[in-house]
Order: structure tokens, then C-alpha cells, then sequence
């Protein structure tokens, strides 16, 4: 029986037609080798062949933009690639680029530009080694979306780092949402990607279009540099332009470099920008940066506060985050306005002599699937181990701290908000998370470091370097740390060991001192080491006394609602709350609403309880509330010396039976001095006496049981003259009568 005879093989496929066959069907990995300009040789000699792709087109044609040539493309596939070659006039110049193509298409439409594959890449060879090295921390400035003209032709040079993907394209409705039509150029074993898109402009909305390593197409991305993004729901990014506002604040940050911080008064205003205020009757709309500038800026200016701290204003999806769950870290959120309205807003902070902070947040990064998770198809900004690149408290992903490129991307993040948009500095969220490897997990849950510890040593060697970097580009910023252990050194120089933060948040003072207040008054003398603790440690830290969001949601009640008693205790604990946070050693901070007794939680849904103040006592609170920022801001003692032992002094911490507490404050000059009484029951205790240091007339300053802030009017007078009495180890005194569940602050003024 004879055999069938054997199929004739198929010719071999040759270079050329299997790239664009790969490109054709989106698999093309180096469109610069296949599109664009090339020298080839023909029969006729080297020619110059101009390769193009546009899937529908029927016909293509060259259009030289400095003659009237035109040269028609041959179809070389139908689902619409081209070539066409020179005339031999064109061979003796340089690679051809000042170009266009006019394609055309079945329905008669045509559509001309210039040809993206014969622009140069941009990003130098320096460029990319400092960012493998991980020390290119003006990233911002390269990748992303950046427009600018080459060679005479604006448009807009996208880069982004996806080092294990296989293809990355932009997409966008300036290509139809197709990967195929604008692929970019692997640079090497950088791992970046780079494309010039001309004619592109501010206002573009885009995301790239990722192959992973085995061939799967990614979800589409986000551009994890994109200085603008869409409004939620839709998650796409905007190209902008961050350089064209003209900032006016240049006395202001001449004044910050040289602003020793740790010897000024600050007092921060912690703010949840989209439920400060609403307008009700415009559909319970947020404000804008612009009403906000107009609104948010006089109201704390009026309260005597120094700073503004803003909840996370980074791009982000979900509102019941508050911003901790960042998508754009570099864009500042479209809730409220453009990139330039922030900027505005912040100039106007500055010329009103308020500095701006930002919560930030590099401890973790959310799933959502257009963000940083899985990036190019792999375990890019996160661990692949789950047991350290999942945080099981809040459902996200931890960062990759040991990856060069991932430190890189955190710190010129953090450098992006200090350069592009003034910001005096950053309050970094859950730092307590970053330093341990077993931050609420189990054993067996975690993966100890190289030396069988718990630390977590590439999050510290971040921290610290994020701060040397910061400090030294930016003189006189602010780096705030939350940190809720007892981990040490966090406020002090990294070059004594320390991770070098300005300043560290005094949880467990917080923890303690709401935990006294929300006691009710008979049983506070057997509490009363809850207040006297804070000092054995007060000065192991440049410390932040903090009472912020977190205290006031999730069913944990506003500060006015943790107070015991009736309605006027309430209060009166209220005020006297808020008179030991000032006499306190520490910086300050208040979350918004309290400055009045919101009585509601906290929720994003709506803005604060303004009615409220059509009330004396809730009036009452926020009069106390400004004066207290006065006196702290005028008062030396209150501020000057608030990070060392001679600033503070107890007179006496151990009256537990009457609950009282007095202590003194002291600046530089020894004539600054304050005495500080505080009464924690709701008893006048008439000729109280109080040992003092020097003889002369302790003025009252303040009193919170005053009628203005809605007290009895307890109080003494205007002040108390010493006496050569000695007490409490002094050897003079004088006799107070202190007010029910109030705070006296005394002045010492000399014979």
C-alpha cells in the first residue's frame, strides 16, 4: 500500500513578517525594531523604509512637514500595516523624523500624526542606573507622564517601571483603547518602559495595557506616577502639568529653613477635607480646594492654630478610607479640584502663615486591581510570601521595602509633595506596622530577618534614609512619625542611632489621659498615676500630644460624649481636657469638630455639626479652644523648651484624694514661668495651697471655668500675690481657690 505523499512545508516565516505578526496580535516586545524609520537594503541600493500600523486602516501615506512630498505606503497586512520607502533624494540624511501619517480608513475618515516611533527616548542611561541603585529620588520628575517638546514637537513622554513584563503599552481614547497602536521601548534591563506620544497634551486620560512574563494580560493599570486621576469610579489617569502655577509663598519657605520647630509653638489642626463642611443644598457636595481656601484658612487662623494637617488628599477609590487606602500617590485627589486649585490652596495656607502637613502613607497599599498589586504580572511593589506582603488588619499589601526600586518610588514620593507642592511636611501613618516583621500576626505568621529577629530591616534602613534625604533637600520640613510602641530613638537623629523624625505622635499619653477622663470623678483618685505617668518618659521623644480621627469614630464616641456626668461636667471635663493637653509638655494636634464638642463619630458621609454653635457651651469650647492657642503661642514657657526636663516641673503629682495636679513651665529666660493647676473633681476648693519658687504675683491668665467658655466663674481674682510660706518644698506659696473641673494657669510676674 503506498504512502500518502507527505504536505509540501510551509517557507519559513521570515524576521520581518514574524515581528509583525507578533505586533498584529499585541505580542510585539520591541516596536522600535519593527516601526519607524529603518535603513534597509534593496535591490536598489540602502534605502530608507518607514514602517507604520494603525489596525483598520486601508491606506497610509508619508507627508514631510518641510516640503510638499508625499509618499503613499504599501499595505503590507490587512488588518492595516504599512511600509514606504524613500526616494533616493531622502538617503543621505540622518533618520527621518519631522514626518507625519495620514491614514485612512473604509468609512472615508482620515487621521494624520506625527509618527510616535521616530522620536528618541529621553531617559538617560544615568538616569536608569541611579534608579536601580535606588537613589533617584526625583523619579517624579522622569517617570510618568511628562509633557515637553522633542524636536520641535509637543507631546507627552510616558516611562513607567514594569521590569518582568513582556509588552506594556498606553492606552487611551487617543488610540482607540488599543495596546496594539502604541506599544513602548524596554530600556534594557532597567525594567523601565518609554514611549514619546506627540501632540498629546494635559488632560489626557490613560492607563497602560500590561502582558505579564507568561503571556497573561494584566488588569489594566493605573500610572503609579500620575500627577492627576479620574473621579471615582472611573480609576484612569489624567496627564497634567504641575508647572504652570505661579507659587507666591517664597517669604514663607525662606522663613521655615530657618525655623528651629522644636522651640516654636505648633498646634495642628487635623482636617478630613471632604466632611469639614458641605454644601446641603447643592446635593451635600464636598467643598472645593478654592472654597476651602476660602472657608478652611481664616476659620483655623482664627483659632490661633499654626498648622493644617490634612487626612490623606492622595488619590484614592474608596471614600470610607479617609485616603489610607492611597491608589495615586502622586496625584492629588480630583474630589475637590485640580492639581493647580491644591496648589492655591496651600499658597494661600502659607501667605496666612499656617503650614500645610500631610498624612502619608507607605505601610501598606490597597488590591484594588488598576493599582500597584501584581503590577506587571508579578510580585512587584509587594512580597510574593503572603506572611509578609499582606497586612491582616486592614486587607492590604505591604511594600517591598528591601527592593531598591520600591525604596526609590516611596522616597521621591515623599520628596514629589515637598518639591511640586510646598508642603511644610509629613505625618507618616502606621509606622509601627513597618518596624515589625509579627505586627498583629501569629506565630507562625511571619518570617523572621536574617538574624532570627523580628524587626523588619529594610522598612527601618527606609525610614531612615527617607529622612536624611528629606532633612537634607529640605530644610526646616517636618516628619512626623505615628508610632504606637515604645520603639526607640524614633524622633532622633539617624546618625545616633535614631530613625529620624522631627517629631513622634505620644500614643500612650493619649491612651492614658482619655482613659482618666472618661473616669468619673469619685473614682480618679485611684487613677491618678494615669496622668503622672506621662512624665517618666515625656522627654525620650520630641513627642505630638494627639487627640486625632481615630479617637473619634468606629464607635469609640466624640471627645465631648467620653466625658462622665451630667451636661455641664461634661463640658467642664471637656475644657479641662483640653487646658492639660496645653500645659502638657508636647506639641499639640485636635481633630476638627472637637474644637467646638462635635457630639457625633467622625464620618466622611458628612460634614461637622455646625449647628451646634448656636449654643453657649459648644461656643463656649471653641472660644477656650482659641485662647489656649493664644496663650500657647504667647507664652514661652508653653513652648520654648518642650523636649527636655528643665521645661517642666512638678509642684505636686501626688494629691490623689482631691485629684488635683499642679506643675510648672518654663522657657530659655528663667522669668518666663507658668503654674499650671489642674482640678479634676467637680469641687471648689477654696484657699488651695501652692508652693512656688520666686515671690511675686502669679497672674491668672486663664481659667477654663470661666463664664465666657461656659463655666461657674470660679477663680481668683486676676491672680494671687506669693507669700513666704513655704509648702510642697518651696519656700513661698500661694492660695488659690480652684475651680470645679477646671485649670488655672498662672503667671509669674517678679516683685
Amino acid at each position: 500500500m503506498e504512502k500518502a505523499a507527505a504536505a509540501p512545508a510551509s517557507p519559513a516565516k521570515s524576521p520581518l513578517d514574524v515581528a509583525i505578526d507578533a505586533l498584529i496580535i499585541g505580542r510585539n516586545s520591541d516596536p522600535f525594531a519593527l516601526l519607524g524609520p529603518h535603513a534597509v537594503d534593496t535591490p536598489m541600493g540602502r534605502r530608507w523604509v518607514i514602517r507604520m500600523f494603525h489596525p483598520g486602516a486601508i491606506s497610509a501615506a508619508i507627508h514631510f512637514t518641510d516640503s510638499q512630498t508625499a509618499i503613499e505606503a504599501t499595505k503590507l497586512r490587512p488588518q492595516g500595516f504599512f511600509e514606504a520607502t524613500l526616494p533616493e533624494a531622502q538617503q543621505d540624511r540622518p533618520a527621518p523624523s519631522s514626518y507625519r501619517i495620514q491614514y485612512r480608513f473604509a468609512s472615508g475618515a482620515t487621521h494624520e500624526q506625527y509618527d510616535t516611533y521616530a522620536f528618541p527616548f529621553l531617559l538617560s542611561e544615568f538616569d536608569l542606573y541611579l534608579m536601580g541603585e535606588g537613589r533617584h529620588y526625583d523619579t517624579y520628575n522622569k517617570l510618568g507622564a511628562h509633557i515637553q517638546p522633542v524636536e520641535g514637537v509637543r507631546g507627552v513622554n510616558f516611562a513607567v517601571w514594569a521590569p518582568s513584563a513582556s509588552r506594556v503599552s498606553v492606552v487611551g481614547e487617543f488610540n482607540h483603547c488599543d495596546g496594539r497602536i502604541t506599544p513602548l521601548r524596554a530600556r534594557g534591563s532597567s525594567g523601565v518602559w518609554e514611549l514619546f506620544v506627540p501632540e498629546l497634551d494635559e488632560g489626557a486620560i490613560y492607563k497602560y495595557e500590561i502582558i505579564g512574563p507568561n503571556g497573561n494580560m494584566v488588569p489594566l493599570k493605573a500610572d503609579p506616577y500620575a500627577f492627576r486621576a479620574e473621579l471615582r469610579p472611573n480609576t484612569g489617569s489624567v496627564v497634567a502639568n504641575l508647572d504652570t502655577y505661579k507659587w507666591n509663598d517664597s517669604a514663607w519657605t525662606t522663613q521655615r529653613t530657618q525655623t528651629n520647630w522644636f522651640e516654636k509653638p505648633i498646634s495642628i489642626y487635623e482636617v478630613h477635607l471632604g466632611s469639614w463642611r458641605r454644601v446641603p443644598e447643592e446635593g451635600n457636595r464636598w467643598l472645593t480646594y478654592r472654597e476651602l481656601g476660602d472657608q478652611l484658612i481664616p476659620y483655623v487662623k482664627d483659632l490661633g492654630y499654626s498648622h493644617i494637617e490634612l487626612l490623606p488628599i492622595m488619590e484614592h477609590p474608596f471614600d470610607g478610607s479617609w485616603g489610607y487606602q492611597t491608589i495615586g500617590y502622586f496625584a492629588a485627589t480630583s474630589r475637590y479640584g485640580s492639581p493647580a486649585d491644591f496648589m492655591e490652596f496651600i499658597d494661600r495656607c502659607h501667605n496666612a502663615g499656617l503650614g500645610v502637613l500631610l498624612d502619608w502613607t507607605p505601610a501598606h497599599f490597597p488590591r484594588d486591581t488598576h493599582g500597584l498589586a501584581e503590577f506587571d504580572g508579578t510580585h512587584l511593589y509587594e512580597h510574593s510570601d503572603p506572611r509578609q506582603g499582606a497586612h491582616p488588619d486592614w486587607g492590604t499589601l505591604v511594600y517591598n521595602y528591601a527592593r531598591n526600586e520600591v525604596q526609590n518610588y516611596l522616597i521621591s514620593n515623599a520628596l514629589f509633595w515637598l518639591d511640586k507642592y510646598h508642603i511644610d511636611g509629613l505625618r507618616v501613618d502606621a509606622v509601627a506596622s513597618m518596624l515589625y516583621l509579627d505586627y498583629s500576626r501569629k506565630p507562625g505568621e511571619w518570617v523572621p530577618n536574617q538574624y532570627g529577629g523580628r524587626e523588619n530591616l529594610p522598612a527601618i534602613a527606609f525610614l531612615r534614609r527617607l529622612n536624611e534625604v528629606a532633612y537634607e533637600r529640605f530644610p526646616g520640613l517636618l516628619t512626623i512619625a505615628e508610632e504606637s510602641t515604645s520603639w526607640p530613638s524614633v524622633s532622633r537623629p539617624t546618625y545616633l542611632g535614631g530613625l529620624g523624625f522631627s517629631l513622634k505622635w505620644n500614643m500612650g499619653w493619649m491612651n492614658d489621659t482619655l482613659a482618666y477622663f472618661s473616669t468619673d470623678p469619685i473614682h480618679r483618685k485611684y487613677h491618678q498615676n494615669q496622668l503622672t505617668f506621662s512624665m517618666l518618659y515625656a522627654f525620650t521623644e520630641n513627642f505630638v500630644l494627639p487627640f486625632s480621627h481615630d479617637e473619634v469614630v468606629h464607635g469609640k464616641n466624640s471627645l465631648l460624649h467620653k466625658m462622665p456626668g451630667d451636661m455641664w461636667q461634661q463640658f467642664a471635663n471637656l475644657r479641662l481636657l483640653y487646658a492639660y493637653q496645653y500645659g502638657h509638655p508636647g506639641k499639640k494636634l485636635l481633630f476638627m469638630g472637637q474644637e467646638f464638642a462635635q457630639r457625633s463619630e467622625f464620618s466622611e458621609a458628612r460634614s461637622l455639626e455646625w449647628h451646634l454653635l448656636q449654643h453657649d457651651s459648644h461656643r463656649g469650647i471653641q472660644r477656650l479652644i482659641a485662647d489656649l492657642n493664644k496663650l500657647y503661642a504667647a507664652e514661652p514657657a508653653l513652648h520654648e523648651v518642650d523636649f527636655d526636663w528643665h521645661g517642666f516641673e512638678w509642684l505636686d503629682c501626688n494629691d490623689a484624694d482631691n485629684s488635683v495636679f499642679s506643675f510648672m513651665r518654663r522657657g530659655k529666660n528663667p522669668q518666663d514661668l507658668l503654674v499650671v493647676v489642674l482640678n479634676a473633681t467637680p469641687i471648689v476648693r477654696p484657699g488651695y495651697r501652692i508652693g512656688v519658687p520666686q515671690p511675686g504675683f502669679y497672674q491668672e491668665v486663664l481659667n477654663t471655668d470661666s463664664a465666657s467658655y461656659g463655666g461657674s466663674n470660679a477663680g481668683n481674682m486676676g491672680g494671687a500675690q506669693s507669700a513666704p510660706m513655704p509648702q510642697m518644698g518651696r519656700p513661698h506659696s500661694i492660695a488659690l481657690t480652684l475651680p470645679p473641673l477646671a485649670a488655672t494657669f498662672l503667671k509669674w510676674l517678679p516683685s
